[in-house]
């Protein structure tokens, strides 16, 4: 896949991220294998800056034109101006299926990475998938553009992962597990900074607090969709698509350490699961070099310091996000793009202080009694039933504000 070049080149959509971050980091101790080609970021100019400066890519593609002006400017100022800038939609597709890279971490958060996601499909790429939107919102066109663009898809998310190395070796992740003996997947969750908070209290949550994660160092919204478990909703439809399961078929365990990242239950009573540190630069380095194995600066796991291993079921009372996913990924459709486009919203209200912690639910499942999922026959119905999640839940929203 590297053709005749030395090294791989690799593409970064959403840079400036905490999965963007840690994939540099990684990448920095493999010069010699890898090398950057293509940064992208929302409108964060300092830090593209500094990343640009240390890791010299072609290109760099800011969403906002805005943004892409100032870093266009402080590049001349520090002689990178032959770093080629681009902005908007059109220029980060552009890079996601630029000829320059082999790899692309797709790791923009949100709706808004679906679309460069499906480029890098689209055109060959090993996708290293990040953006659990990408297969929630569209996962049959998703999936479809990974097969005719004969890409290579590597989930990043640590359970997505966990999966993956626990499979056996013959399946790819977008097979059949049937054959193989697979019977359960087994999705572990810490439960977050609440797990033993008193559910009257989850009122008067702040978002700091429900960003304060126990474990790891994740961004705000995906630390506030860890609070409410709905990541662990987003990553059993993703799961079903990446691995060809039903969602029946998956099932989610609270385990607070975090060591074990997921498991897989196999017909003949054998349960493998993958276990290390909490720390992101484990999976990036596992899909950056698989079927090899890489350093990826993470510490080797102490199991006497870690002393126990505990695993609860979820709260249904604590975690009522949870079951809105089950549903959408139950009735298929359009249905999980409308989940997902109301959490957005929801979860962003919520760290603006527009909305109360508890009341995310509430939006959520009102904007899906509302939005009736229809069949996604093709991406536009699938982006159209994103549009008008959209518009319904900021409605319900600004209903609920204060």
């Amino acid at each position: 896949m590297t053709g005749s070049r030395e090294t791989i080149g690799v593409t970064i959509l959403g840079s400036t991220g905490s999965i963007g971050g840690s994939t540099l980091q990684v990448l920095a101790r493999h010069r010699e294998r890898f090398r950057v080609v293509g940064l992208s970021a929302n409108q964060d100019v300092d830090r593209m800056l500094d990343q640009c400066a240390e890791f010299r890519p072609m290109r760099a593609v800011m969403a906002e034109h805005d943004a892409a002006r100032a870093l266009e400017r402080e590049l001349r100022s520090r002689g990178l101006g032959d770093i080629e800038v681009g902005a908007g939609p059109g220029a980060l597709e552009e890079l996601a299926a630029g000829p320059e890279s082999e790899y692309v971490m797709a790791a923009i958060v949100g709706a808004v990475g679906l679309l460069p996601s499906i480029a890098a499909a689209s055109a060959g790429k090993r996708v290293l998938l990040a953006n659990k939107e990408a297969l929630v919102m569209a996962g049959p066109f998703f999936t479809d553009a990974v097969r005719s663009g004969g890409a290579e898809l590597l989930p990043i998310d640590s359970e997505h992962n966990a999966i993956f190395q626990c499979l056996p070796r013959s399946n790819g992740a977008a097979q059949s597990l049937a054959e193989s003996g697979v019977c359960r997947i087994l999705l572990t969750a810490s439960g977050g900074p609440f797990r033993t908070r008193p559910v009257g209290s989850l009122e008067s949550v702040t978002p700091d607090e429900a960003c304060a994660h126990p474990n790891w160092e994740m961004g705000r919204k995906i630390s506030v969709d860890s609070a409410t478990l709905m990541n662990k909703g987003l990553e059993l439809i993703e799961a079903s698509w990446l691995f060809s399961v039903s969602p029946d078929k998956i099932d989610v365990v609270i385990h607070p350490q975090s060591v074990i990242h997921s498991m897989v239950a196999y017909t003949d009573g054998s349960v493998l699961a993958q276990m290390g540190n909490p720390d992101m630069r484990t999976p990036i380095a596992h899909a950056l070099a698989w079927p090899e194995r890489i350093e990826s600066g993470v510490a080797a796991l102490d199991l006497c310091q870690v002393g126990r291993l505990d695993f609860e079921p979820p709260d249904a009372r604590r975690f009522p996000c949870l079951a809105l996913a089950q549903e959408a990924a139950r009735v298929g459709g359009t249905a999980c793009a409308v989940l997902n486009a109301a959490n957005e919203i929801a979860v962003d209200a919520f760290l603006q202080g527009r909305l109360g912690f508890t009341r995310i639910f509430e939006v959520i499942e009102t904007t899906m009694e509302n939005v009736p999922a229809c069949r996604a026959d093709t991406l536009e119905a699938v982006l159209q039933a994103d549009t008008d999640s959209r518009r319904c839940a900021r409605e319900q929203a600004a209903r609920r504000a204060g």
